[in-house]
């Protein structure tokens, strides 16, 4: 594999680890409604597990409140029953044909314990990240075997450390941002 294919490859990997950590940060709600907060659920619908896009429309009517307004009227128990097992601390009411998902408050302890995941959350991007930097760095070593000049390879190697870094750098700040979100009252 030639050197800058490696390079780019490694930041297209970087960029999704940063983005699926983002998507994460999304699903830690800060007291503001957001549809994105029911996008993990899966409901137990028609024989098999589906995702929440495929049985109802999500929509936040205002900043307190989530409505669910399901494709079909027969599966919205089993859409609330999920909601409630999905532990997120959000319980929906059945209103007609459509389920209303207050979002309550959050309280100072909940916040810290969302401030926590949120950091874990980071740490598992940070690690993609380094897994990224170590595969491109195998890969490197691999060419630097098959013929790479040695000034290529220290030059490449510095390239793959300066993505990392920018990378982490980035989840960094959004980790930073996202926990004075959620810290903010």
């Amino acid at each position: 594999m030639e050197p800058k294919e490696i390079l780019k490859s490694m930041n297209t990997d970087m960029k999704k680890s940063v983005d699926h950590t983002l998507h994460e940060f999304s699903s830690l709600h800060t007291g503001k409604a957001s549809p994105a907060m029911l996008d993990g659920i899966r409901v137990q619908a028609y024989g098999s597990t589906v995702s929440m896009k495929e049985v109802a429309a999500v929509t936040t009517p205002d900043a307190k409140t989530i409505m669910v307004q399901p494709w079909d009227k027969s599966v919205i128990r089993d859409i609330e029953k999920a909601i409630q097992e999905a532990n997120i601390g959000l319980n929906p009411l059945v209103d007609g044909g459509i389920l209303r998902v207050p979002v309550p408050e959050l309280t100072g302890q909940r916040r810290q314990e969302l401030a926590k995941t949120a950091g874990s959350m980071a740490e598992d991007g940070r690690v993609r990240i380094r897994q990224n930097r170590r595969d491109a760095l195998d890969l490197l070593k691999a060419a630097k075997d098959d013929g790479l000049p040695e000034d290529d390879f220290k030059r490449y190697e510095k390239d793959v450390q300066k993505a990392h870094d920018d990378f982490i750098a980035e989840i960094n700040q959004h980790l930073t941002h996202k926990e004075a979100e959620l810290k903010k009252v």
